[in-house]
């Protein structure tokens, strides 16, 4: 699920249903993470959100000390992280329509 790649830091893998369970794995990756560090969240193969488990995603977000990126968000999911408060985690450039 995670792996280190040279000079991007380390990369977030998720695919299938991101439900709470995978968003818990998630955020448990998150929350290991060294404040210095880049970490980047790759939902791009998630052919399914749950809408809690975005949420829990949401929480493992504003907690986390590194920089997060965030890829393979749908709109619908992005405007959920938003008003759930969390704000500044890029994404670049891969989202489908909600």
């Amino acid at each position: 699920m995670t792996r280190q790649e040279p000079g991007e830091g380390h990369t977030i893998h998720r695919d299938g249903v991101f439900d709470a369970s995978a968003a818990e794995d998630v955020a448990r990756c998150l929350a290991s993470a060294a404040p210095d560090a880049q970490v980047r969240v790759d939902l791009t193969h998630v052919r399914e959100f749950h809408d809690f488990g975005v949420a829990v995603l949401a929480r493992a977000l504003a907690a986390c000390p590194a920089r997060v990126s965030v890829r393979g968000l749908r709109q619908h999911h992005r405007r959920l992280l938003r008003y759930l408060g969390v704000t500044g985690t890029p994404d670049d450039g891969a989202n489908a329509p909600a």
